[in-house]
Protein backbone atom coordinates (compact mmCIF):
# COMPACT_ATOMS: atom_id res chain seq x y z
CA UNK A 1 0.00 0.00 0.00
CA UNK A 2 1.37 3.50 -1.25
CA UNK A 3 2.44 5.52 2.12
CA UNK A 4 0.34 8.54 1.42
CA UNK A 5 2.34 11.39 3.55
CA UNK A 6 5.49 9.73 2.55
CA UNK A 7 4.67 10.41 -1.69
CA UNK A 8 3.35 13.85 -0.80
CA UNK A 9 6.61 14.24 1.17
CA UNK A 10 8.46 13.52 -2.27
CA UNK A 11 5.62 14.71 -4.41
CA UNK A 12 6.29 18.32 -2.93
CA UNK A 13 9.87 18.39 -3.19
CA UNK A 14 11.05 17.42 0.67
CA UNK A 15 14.42 16.79 0.66
CA UNK A 16 14.95 16.47 -3.30
CA UNK A 17 16.98 18.16 -6.03
CA UNK A 18 15.99 20.65 -8.10
CA UNK A 19 12.82 22.77 -8.24
CA UNK A 20 10.42 21.41 -5.92
CA UNK A 21 6.59 21.21 -7.14
CA UNK A 22 5.97 23.09 -3.56
CA UNK A 23 8.39 25.97 -5.29
CA UNK A 24 6.02 25.57 -8.72
CA UNK A 25 3.02 26.09 -6.96
CA UNK A 26 4.13 29.09 -5.63
CA UNK A 27 5.43 30.44 -8.79
CA UNK A 28 1.68 29.69 -9.61
CA UNK A 29 0.20 31.31 -7.05
CA UNK A 30 2.90 34.55 -7.33
CA UNK A 31 1.82 34.39 -11.02
CA UNK A 32 -2.12 34.64 -10.13
CA UNK A 33 -1.06 37.23 -7.52
CA UNK A 34 0.56 39.61 -10.08
CA UNK A 35 -2.66 39.06 -12.45
CA UNK A 36 -5.32 39.43 -10.51
CA UNK A 37 -8.46 39.49 -12.33
CA UNK A 38 -12.49 40.65 -11.06
CA UNK A 39 -15.60 38.90 -11.46
CA UNK A 40 -16.23 37.72 -14.97
CA UNK A 41 -13.23 38.73 -16.12
CA UNK A 42 -10.94 35.80 -15.14
CA UNK A 43 -9.86 34.59 -18.85
CA UNK A 44 -6.01 34.98 -18.28
CA UNK A 45 -6.39 32.91 -14.65
CA UNK A 46 -8.80 30.68 -16.38
CA UNK A 47 -6.57 29.46 -19.21
CA UNK A 48 -3.32 29.32 -16.51
CA UNK A 49 -5.07 26.78 -14.82
CA UNK A 50 -6.45 25.02 -17.80
CA UNK A 51 -2.92 24.83 -19.01
CA UNK A 52 -1.78 23.66 -15.83
CA UNK A 53 -4.40 20.81 -15.58
CA UNK A 54 -4.21 19.45 -19.04
CA UNK A 55 -0.28 19.13 -18.56
CA UNK A 56 -1.61 16.69 -15.58
CA UNK A 57 -3.88 14.90 -17.64
CA UNK A 58 -6.77 15.57 -16.30
CA UNK A 59 -10.49 16.07 -18.50
CA UNK A 60 -10.93 20.17 -18.91
CA UNK A 61 -14.30 21.32 -19.48
CA UNK A 62 -14.88 25.06 -19.87
CA UNK A 63 -17.65 26.85 -18.19
CA UNK A 64 -21.04 28.36 -20.34
CA UNK A 65 -19.79 31.58 -18.74
CA UNK A 66 -17.03 32.16 -20.73
CA UNK A 67 -14.67 31.46 -17.51
CA UNK A 68 -14.38 29.24 -15.26
CA UNK A 69 -13.59 25.51 -15.52
CA UNK A 70 -14.22 21.76 -14.19
CA UNK A 71 -11.22 19.71 -14.38
CA UNK A 72 -12.12 15.81 -13.59
CA UNK A 73 -9.55 13.65 -12.46
CA UNK A 74 -11.29 10.39 -13.99
CA UNK A 75 -11.95 7.01 -12.20
CA UNK A 76 -9.86 3.97 -12.53
CA UNK A 77 -12.15 2.72 -15.07
CA UNK A 78 -11.81 6.17 -17.38
CA UNK A 79 -15.10 7.69 -16.42
CA UNK A 80 -15.65 11.69 -15.69
CA UNK A 81 -19.17 11.26 -14.48
CA UNK A 82 -20.59 8.77 -12.27
CA UNK A 83 -24.47 8.71 -12.34
CA UNK A 84 -24.92 7.08 -8.82
CA UNK A 85 -22.90 9.65 -7.23
CA UNK A 86 -19.15 8.90 -4.99
CA UNK A 87 -17.22 11.10 -6.50
CA UNK A 88 -15.19 13.53 -4.60
CA UNK A 89 -15.55 17.85 -5.51
CA UNK A 90 -12.97 20.52 -4.60
CA UNK A 91 -14.27 23.83 -5.30
CA UNK A 92 -11.45 27.01 -5.79
CA UNK A 93 -12.92 30.03 -6.76
CA UNK A 94 -10.74 32.09 -9.50
CA UNK A 95 -11.60 36.67 -9.09
CA UNK A 96 -10.12 39.19 -7.10
CA UNK A 97 -11.52 42.56 -5.68
CA UNK A 98 -11.63 45.50 -6.50
CA UNK A 99 -9.29 47.16 -4.57
CA UNK A 100 -5.81 48.57 -4.35
CA UNK A 101 -2.76 46.11 -3.52
CA UNK A 102 -0.72 48.42 -1.04
CA UNK A 103 1.79 45.58 -0.12
CA UNK A 104 5.45 45.95 -1.31
CA UNK A 105 6.42 42.60 -2.67
CA UNK A 106 7.75 41.24 -6.03
CA UNK A 107 4.46 39.82 -6.40
CA UNK A 108 2.01 43.05 -6.16
CA UNK A 109 -0.49 43.58 -8.31
CA UNK A 110 0.25 44.91 -11.82
CA UNK A 111 -3.78 45.69 -12.28
CA UNK A 112 -4.42 48.95 -10.34
CA UNK A 113 -7.42 48.84 -8.35
CA UNK A 114 -7.35 44.95 -8.84
CA UNK A 115 -6.26 42.75 -6.11
CA UNK A 116 -6.35 39.46 -4.45
CA UNK A 117 -7.05 40.21 -1.07
CA UNK A 118 -9.31 37.34 -0.05
CA UNK A 119 -6.95 34.38 -0.85
CA UNK A 120 -8.90 33.11 -4.11
CA UNK A 121 -4.93 32.88 -5.71
CA UNK A 122 -4.16 30.80 -2.79
CA UNK A 123 -6.92 28.57 -3.01
CA UNK A 124 -6.87 27.95 -6.75
CA UNK A 125 -2.87 27.15 -6.79
CA UNK A 126 -3.92 24.34 -3.65
CA UNK A 127 -6.69 22.92 -5.84
CA UNK A 128 -3.92 22.80 -8.76
CA UNK A 129 -1.55 21.03 -6.70
CA UNK A 130 -3.86 18.48 -5.38
CA UNK A 131 -5.26 17.90 -8.55
CA UNK A 132 -1.99 17.29 -10.15
CA UNK A 133 -0.49 15.30 -7.01
CA UNK A 134 -3.70 12.77 -7.46
CA UNK A 135 -3.28 12.78 -10.93
CA UNK A 136 -0.02 11.07 -10.60
CA UNK A 137 -1.40 8.94 -7.76
CA UNK A 138 -4.03 7.59 -9.22
CA UNK A 139 -4.94 4.51 -7.04
CA UNK A 140 -5.11 7.12 -3.97
CA UNK A 141 -8.94 8.14 -5.39
CA UNK A 142 -10.21 4.83 -7.42
CA UNK A 143 -13.46 7.21 -7.94
CA UNK A 144 -12.32 9.80 -9.64
CA UNK A 145 -12.12 13.55 -8.08
CA UNK A 146 -13.84 16.71 -9.89
CA UNK A 147 -11.96 19.81 -9.47
CA UNK A 148 -14.52 23.36 -9.75
CA UNK A 149 -12.71 26.16 -10.56
CA UNK A 150 -15.12 28.85 -9.92
CA UNK A 151 -15.32 32.33 -11.45
CA UNK A 152 -17.54 35.04 -9.78
CA UNK A 153 -17.38 34.42 -6.05
CA UNK A 154 -17.73 38.23 -5.34
CA UNK A 155 -20.69 38.70 -7.44
CA UNK A 156 -24.11 38.58 -5.43
CA UNK A 157 -25.96 35.85 -5.75
CA UNK A 158 -22.33 34.30 -6.79
CA UNK A 159 -20.77 32.41 -9.87
CA UNK A 160 -21.87 29.16 -8.25
CA UNK A 161 -25.25 29.68 -9.37
CA UNK A 162 -24.47 29.31 -12.56
CA UNK A 163 -21.97 26.76 -12.31
CA UNK A 164 -23.95 24.41 -10.66
CA UNK A 165 -26.54 24.55 -13.38
CA UNK A 166 -23.89 23.86 -15.89
CA UNK A 167 -23.96 20.52 -14.28
CA UNK A 168 -21.04 20.39 -12.27
CA UNK A 169 -22.57 18.47 -9.63
CA UNK A 170 -23.84 15.72 -11.77
CA UNK A 171 -22.48 12.66 -10.14
CA UNK A 172 -20.79 14.60 -7.52
CA UNK A 173 -21.94 13.45 -3.24
CA UNK A 174 -19.26 15.59 -1.69
CA UNK A 175 -17.84 18.97 -2.06
CA UNK A 176 -14.85 20.42 0.05
CA UNK A 177 -13.65 24.32 -0.57
CA UNK A 178 -11.03 25.84 1.86
CA UNK A 179 -10.59 29.46 2.81
CA UNK A 180 -7.97 31.38 3.79
CA UNK A 181 -7.90 32.62 7.27
CA UNK A 182 -5.23 35.15 8.39
CA UNK A 183 -6.70 34.60 12.20
CA UNK A 184 -4.86 31.10 12.25
CA UNK A 185 -1.35 30.54 11.55
CA UNK A 186 -0.21 28.57 8.75
CA UNK A 187 -0.46 24.75 9.96
CA UNK A 188 -3.33 25.15 11.60
CA UNK A 189 -7.02 24.22 10.52
CA UNK A 190 -10.84 25.38 11.52
CA UNK A 191 -13.50 23.21 11.31
CA UNK A 192 -16.91 23.81 12.51
CA UNK A 193 -19.96 21.52 11.98
CA UNK A 194 -23.03 23.25 11.10
CA UNK A 195 -23.18 26.89 9.69
CA UNK A 196 -20.06 28.68 9.63
CA UNK A 197 -20.96 31.59 7.57
CA UNK A 198 -23.90 33.91 7.13
CA UNK A 199 -26.83 34.45 4.72
CA UNK A 200 -26.04 37.65 3.42
CA UNK A 201 -28.84 39.91 1.50
CA UNK A 202 -28.61 43.80 1.18
CA UNK A 203 -31.37 46.54 0.73
CA UNK A 204 -32.16 50.11 0.13
CA UNK A 205 -34.79 51.90 1.59
CA UNK A 206 -36.14 55.11 0.16
CA UNK A 207 -38.00 57.54 2.39
CA UNK A 208 -39.84 59.91 0.48
CA UNK A 209 -42.14 63.16 1.35
CA UNK A 210 -43.16 67.00 0.72
CA UNK A 211 -40.10 67.94 1.50
CA UNK A 212 -39.86 71.56 4.21
CA UNK A 213 -38.39 73.92 6.62
CA UNK A 214 -36.39 72.67 9.69
CA UNK A 215 -38.11 75.06 11.52
CA UNK A 216 -41.43 73.51 10.96
CA UNK A 217 -41.07 69.60 10.93
CA UNK A 218 -44.50 69.41 12.35
CA UNK A 219 -45.98 70.36 8.91
CA UNK A 220 -43.68 67.96 6.58
CA UNK A 221 -42.46 64.62 6.50
CA UNK A 222 -39.45 64.37 8.02
CA UNK A 223 -37.53 62.62 5.92
CA UNK A 224 -34.32 62.54 8.01
CA UNK A 225 -36.01 61.77 11.68
CA UNK A 226 -36.89 59.03 9.76
CA UNK A 227 -34.76 57.55 8.43
CA UNK A 228 -33.20 57.72 11.96
CA UNK A 229 -35.98 55.81 13.17
CA UNK A 230 -35.05 53.34 10.73
CA UNK A 231 -31.83 52.46 11.44
CA UNK A 232 -32.51 52.55 15.42
CA UNK A 233 -35.83 50.51 15.33
CA UNK A 234 -35.40 48.16 12.39
CA UNK A 235 -32.47 45.75 13.27
CA UNK A 236 -34.44 44.94 16.79
CA UNK A 237 -37.67 44.24 15.28
CA UNK A 238 -36.29 42.23 11.97
CA UNK A 239 -34.59 40.23 14.64
CA UNK A 240 -37.36 39.78 17.30
CA UNK A 241 -39.63 38.87 14.02
CA UNK A 242 -37.34 36.51 12.76
CA UNK A 243 -36.62 34.22 15.90
CA UNK A 244 -33.40 34.29 15.26
CA UNK A 245 -30.18 36.11 15.23
CA UNK A 246 -29.91 38.44 12.28
CA UNK A 247 -27.55 41.19 11.87
CA UNK A 248 -28.56 44.29 10.38
CA UNK A 249 -26.13 46.89 10.04
CA UNK A 250 -26.88 49.83 7.79
CA UNK A 251 -24.06 51.10 5.86
CA UNK A 252 -24.88 54.15 3.70
CA UNK A 253 -27.07 57.19 4.31
CA UNK A 254 -27.88 60.16 1.83
CA UNK A 255 -30.38 62.96 1.95
CA UNK A 256 -30.28 67.18 2.19
CA UNK A 257 -28.28 69.65 1.02
CA UNK A 258 -28.60 72.09 3.31
CA UNK A 259 -28.65 72.21 7.39
CA UNK A 260 -32.14 73.76 7.66
CA UNK A 261 -33.88 72.09 4.76
CA UNK A 262 -35.83 68.85 5.29
CA UNK A 263 -35.11 66.87 2.01
CA UNK A 264 -37.77 65.34 0.00
CA UNK A 265 -35.90 61.93 -0.06
CA UNK A 266 -33.82 59.80 2.19
CA UNK A 267 -32.09 56.47 1.10
CA UNK A 268 -30.23 54.28 3.28
CA UNK A 269 -28.83 50.90 2.63
CA UNK A 270 -27.14 47.99 4.49
CA UNK A 271 -27.24 44.32 4.88
CA UNK A 272 -29.13 41.79 6.47
CA UNK A 273 -27.25 38.28 7.70
CA UNK A 274 -28.17 35.11 9.49
CA UNK A 275 -27.20 31.69 10.06
CA UNK A 276 -29.97 30.30 10.10
CA UNK A 277 -31.85 29.18 6.66
CA UNK A 278 -35.03 28.54 8.02
CA UNK A 279 -35.02 32.81 9.10
CA UNK A 280 -33.31 33.77 5.35
CA UNK A 281 -36.17 32.61 3.35
CA UNK A 282 -38.28 34.92 5.06
CA UNK A 283 -36.06 37.73 5.60
CA UNK A 284 -37.73 40.32 2.83
CA UNK A 285 -40.84 39.92 4.08
CA UNK A 286 -39.86 40.35 7.72
CA UNK A 287 -37.97 43.55 6.83
CA UNK A 288 -40.63 44.96 4.33
CA UNK A 289 -43.43 44.50 7.08
CA UNK A 290 -40.82 45.98 9.48
CA UNK A 291 -40.37 48.76 8.22
CA UNK A 292 -44.10 49.63 7.55
CA UNK A 293 -45.08 48.93 10.97
CA UNK A 294 -41.43 51.83 12.15
CA UNK A 295 -43.04 54.20 9.49
CA UNK A 296 -46.83 53.52 10.21
CA UNK A 297 -48.53 56.68 10.17
CA UNK A 298 -45.83 58.90 9.41
CA UNK A 299 -47.02 59.78 6.04
CA UNK A 300 -44.21 58.96 4.26
CA UNK A 301 -43.82 56.94 1.21
CA UNK A 302 -41.37 53.99 1.10
CA UNK A 303 -39.54 51.82 -1.50
CA UNK A 304 -37.95 49.10 -0.55
CA UNK A 305 -35.21 47.29 -2.57
CA UNK A 306 -34.34 44.00 -1.50
CA UNK A 307 -31.35 41.37 -2.87
CA UNK A 308 -31.20 38.31 -1.99
CA UNK A 309 -27.68 37.28 -2.13
CA UNK A 310 -26.27 33.63 -0.35
CA UNK A 311 -27.57 31.53 1.69
CA UNK A 312 -25.32 30.49 4.98
CA UNK A 313 -22.70 27.71 4.39
CA UNK A 314 -24.31 24.73 6.68
CA UNK A 315 -21.31 22.45 6.97
CA UNK A 316 -22.40 18.56 7.09
CA UNK A 317 -21.16 16.77 10.14
CA UNK A 318 -20.24 13.36 8.32
CA UNK A 319 -17.88 15.20 5.85
CA UNK A 320 -16.45 17.10 8.37
CA UNK A 321 -15.61 13.85 10.34
CA UNK A 322 -13.55 13.13 7.30
CA UNK A 323 -12.09 16.37 7.14
CA UNK A 324 -10.39 16.36 10.67
CA UNK A 325 -9.52 12.70 10.06
CA UNK A 326 -7.59 14.41 7.17
CA UNK A 327 -6.46 17.58 8.43
CA UNK A 328 -4.91 14.85 12.03
CA UNK A 329 -2.80 13.17 9.41
CA UNK A 330 -1.46 16.31 7.89
CA UNK A 331 -1.20 18.29 10.53
CA UNK A 332 -2.46 16.78 13.66
CA UNK A 333 -5.20 16.75 15.98
CA UNK A 334 -3.72 19.74 18.58
CA UNK A 335 -3.39 21.94 15.53
CA UNK A 336 -7.44 21.71 14.31
CA UNK A 337 -9.77 24.18 16.10
CA UNK A 338 -12.86 25.12 16.29
CA UNK A 339 -13.73 28.03 14.07
CA UNK A 340 -16.53 30.28 15.08
CA UNK A 341 -19.30 30.82 12.63
CA UNK A 342 -19.01 34.13 10.65
CA UNK A 343 -21.15 37.12 9.80
CA UNK A 344 -19.57 36.79 6.14
CA UNK A 345 -21.37 34.69 3.53
CA UNK A 346 -19.90 33.01 0.50
CA UNK A 347 -21.48 31.30 -2.41
CA UNK A 348 -20.52 27.77 -1.82
CA UNK A 349 -23.38 27.51 0.55
CA UNK A 350 -25.52 26.90 -3.30
CA UNK A 351 -23.36 23.76 -3.67
CA UNK A 352 -24.59 22.45 -0.07
CA UNK A 353 -27.83 22.65 -1.16
CA UNK A 354 -27.33 20.33 -3.59
CA UNK A 355 -25.04 17.79 -2.14
CA UNK A 356 -23.36 17.82 1.33
CA UNK A 357 -20.08 19.53 1.94
CA UNK A 358 -18.14 21.27 4.03
CA UNK A 359 -15.98 24.68 4.14
CA UNK A 360 -12.65 24.51 5.83
CA UNK A 361 -10.59 27.73 7.59
CA UNK A 362 -7.11 27.17 6.39
CA UNK A 363 -4.60 28.88 8.67
CA UNK A 364 -2.25 31.63 6.55
CA UNK A 365 -0.57 34.18 9.27
CA UNK A 366 3.00 33.95 9.40
CA UNK A 367 3.63 33.63 13.12
CA UNK A 368 6.42 35.21 12.53
CA UNK A 369 4.84 38.52 11.63
CA UNK A 370 3.69 41.39 13.96
CA UNK A 371 -0.45 41.91 13.80
CA UNK A 372 -2.57 40.24 11.78
CA UNK A 373 -4.48 42.05 8.55
CA UNK A 374 -7.69 40.93 8.07
CA UNK A 375 -9.14 39.52 4.29
CA UNK A 376 -9.72 42.53 2.19
CA UNK A 377 -7.39 44.28 3.59
CA UNK A 378 -4.85 46.31 0.61
CA UNK A 379 -1.96 44.82 2.36
CA UNK A 380 -3.25 41.15 2.74
CA UNK A 381 -0.51 38.31 2.23
CA UNK A 382 -0.56 34.71 3.58
CA UNK A 383 1.89 32.88 4.72
CA UNK A 384 3.06 30.35 1.53
CA UNK A 385 3.99 27.25 3.46
CA UNK A 386 -0.01 26.83 3.70
CA UNK A 387 -0.23 25.87 0.06
CA UNK A 388 1.67 22.73 1.02
CA UNK A 389 -0.92 22.25 4.04
CA UNK A 390 -3.74 22.65 1.62
CA UNK A 391 -2.36 20.14 -1.07
CA UNK A 392 -1.55 17.77 1.58
CA UNK A 393 -5.38 18.08 3.38
CA UNK A 394 -6.97 17.90 0.16
CA UNK A 395 -5.28 14.91 -1.36
CA UNK A 396 -5.81 12.70 2.31
CA UNK A 397 -9.63 13.87 2.51
CA UNK A 398 -10.19 12.76 -1.07
CA UNK A 399 -8.05 9.35 -0.41
CA UNK A 400 -10.31 8.85 2.78
CA UNK A 401 -13.45 9.53 1.25
CA UNK A 402 -12.56 6.75 -1.73
CA UNK A 403 -11.84 4.35 0.81
CA UNK A 404 -15.33 4.98 2.72
CA UNK A 405 -16.79 4.64 -0.84
CA UNK A 406 -14.82 1.00 -1.24
CA UNK A 407 -16.01 0.44 1.97
CA UNK A 408 -19.40 0.96 0.72
CA UNK A 409 -20.48 3.17 3.20
CA UNK A 410 -23.67 4.98 2.16
CA UNK A 411 -22.87 8.37 -0.01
Amino acid sequence: MLDLAGALDRWLGHGGSGESNSSGLIHLRRDLHRHPELSGEEHRTTAVVADALDAAGLVITPLPSGTGLVADLPALDGSTTSPSGGRFAVRADLDALAMTDEKDVPYRSLREGVCHACGHDVHTTIAVGAATFLAEHRELAPHGVRFIFQPAEERVPGGAVDTIAAGTLDGVDTIVAFHCEPKADVGQIGLRSGPITSAADMLSVSLIGPGGHTARPELTVDTIGLAGRVVTELPRLVSARADSDVKLVFGAIHGGDAANAIPTRVEIGGSVRTASATAWEHLETIVDSSIADVLQGSGAAVHLEYTRGVPPVINDHDVIDLLRAAATTVVGADSIYETPQSWGGDDFAWYLRHVRGAYVRLGVHDPSMPGRLDLHAGRFDVDERSIGVGVRCLATAAHLHSRVMAAGVPA
